[in-house]
């Protein structure tokens, strides 16, 4: 929208000035540095990054959602201590997910959905298979650097 709005001033010889928002961006500026903030939880926002969301999710209210939605799974797996509050968060979770219809969510939260046994696993001792993994891929590398050695 905004590239066929350049395109036009330049055919009429004109210079195209960007709308900028309250704190100086123009459009594709808060896009691009609105990127980093999406990451981030929001207590670990900046005060400029505050700002920017305000404006990002006041022109996107899709962004906002999805962003609700990660950051509502993320704080599954940060606060619930027991399999019975995780089980229970994570179905609301899915029925918010099921709500919205970004297909990409969807996708994780029918993965979820078919793996939830082992994944409720992790909360028994918060503990996870990647040590027994890594030390499988240490095994693996040994056995592939001396292939063929007598």
């Amino acid at each position: 929208m905004e590239n066929e709005r350049i395109k036009k001033a330049r055919l009429e010889n004109k210079t195209f000035t960007p709308k900028e928002f309250s704190n100086g961006d123009t459009r594709k500026q808060l896009l691009a540095r609105s990127r980093y903030l999406l990451y981030k939880a929001p207590s670990n926002w900046t005060e400029n990054q505050h700002i920017r969301s305000k404006i990002l999710f006041n022109q996107y209210p899709d962004i906002k959602t999805a962003f609700d939605l990660a950051q509502g799974h993320r704080n599954i797996f940060n606060t619930a201590n027991t399999i019975q509050v995780t089980y229970t968060k994570l179905a609301h979770w899915y029925k918010d997910v099921e709500n919205t219809g970004f297909r990409a969510f969807i996708t994780i939260a029918n993965t979820i959905a078919i793996n939830y046994r082992s994944i409720l696993n992790y909360f028994i001792n918060r503990s996870t298979n990647a040590a027994a993994e890594s030390f499988n891929t240490k095994i693996k590398a040994f056995r592939a650097q001396f292939r063929g050695a007598t």
